[in-house]
């Protein structure tokens, strides 16, 4: 029986089709499932996107049950970002080259990591930092 992940990033856009457009574009997403409102298609009530068998997921950014008693507020509303999503790649500067191609602000251009491996920081449109890296952290140890 295949692993499923137990932890799952999940962010709130203003603008979350542009989001997940951007994510897919930039970052090599893919969209798994995208729940968005009838009447209105940029409101996105769920969306969830897959990378290399991983996922997020996202959510426009509208007052909900959850959202206010979190309470949760978004990057440029909190002045910064509280937390960020690693994800493992194997070429970290062909990625760095694709997403920059894709309008992402790099942050940490690429380069070798104390720890090992190889890695970069970007920024997606609203602010959200995303860091990529070769190093993977369950890889056995040598």
């Amino acid at each position: 029986m295949p692993v499923r992940p137990a932890i799952i990033p999940c962010l709130r856009y203003a603008d979350a089709p542009a989001a997940i457009d951007f994510l897919c574009e930039a970052f090599g997403f893919v969209r798994h499932a995208v729940y968005a409102e009838p009447n209105d298609p940029k409101l996105i009530h769920h969306a969830q996107l897959i990378r290399d068998d991983q996922m997020i997921m996202l959510s426009t950014a509208v007052s909900s049950e959850f959202s206010t008693a979190a309470p949760m507020v978004s990057v440029a509303e909190a002045g910064g970002n509280t937390q960020s999503a690693y994800i493992v790649i194997d070429d970290v500067d062909a990625h760095a080259a694709t997403a920059r191609a894709a309008g992402a602000q790099i942050y940490m251009e690429p380069k070798d990591q104390e720890y090992g491996g190889r890695g970069y920081g970007a920024r997606d449109p609203e602010g959200n930092a995303w860091s990529f890296g070769s190093y993977d952290p369950f890889a056995p140890t040598r």
